[in-house]
């Protein structure tokens, strides 16, 4: 679960950016929209789908690609994964198979 930034694309962490370039693959809450930070970082990771309304089926395909040996990150379109976005439903499949997840957070709005 990687934070993205609410608005400004240099918000964004190096931890985020390096683990967005080291995963096999992103899943994304709108692709179109991830693809402009990707973008803007040069990073070539494949997407895929993963919104409120595939979540469910995505999930388990998310889950299928980690215990075949990938490793998957998840972005929203800005801030925190499951905090008023979706992730919910692929957090909770990882979590019933046993995979570990990993928040990689933000810069905190509400800190600033």
């Amino acid at each position: 679960m990687v934070a993205t930034p609410i608005g400004n694309l240099e918000d964004i962490t190096v931890r985020a950016l390096r683990v967005l370039k080291e995963v096999d693959l992103i899943a994304a809450e709108d692709t179109r929209h991830s693809r402009i930070l990707l973008s803007t970082y040069g990073i070539r990771t494949p997407l895929i789908s993963l919104h409120e309304h595939n979540e469910r089926e995505r999930s388990a395909l998310i889950v299928s690609k980690i215990e075949n040996g990938m490793s998957v990150a998840y972005v929203s379109d800005a801030g925190t994964p499951c905090v008023s976005d979706p992730g919910y439903h692929l957090v909770a499949a990882v979590l019933e198979n046993g995979i570990h997840v990993v928040p990689v957070p933000g810069p905190s709005a509400v800190a600033a």
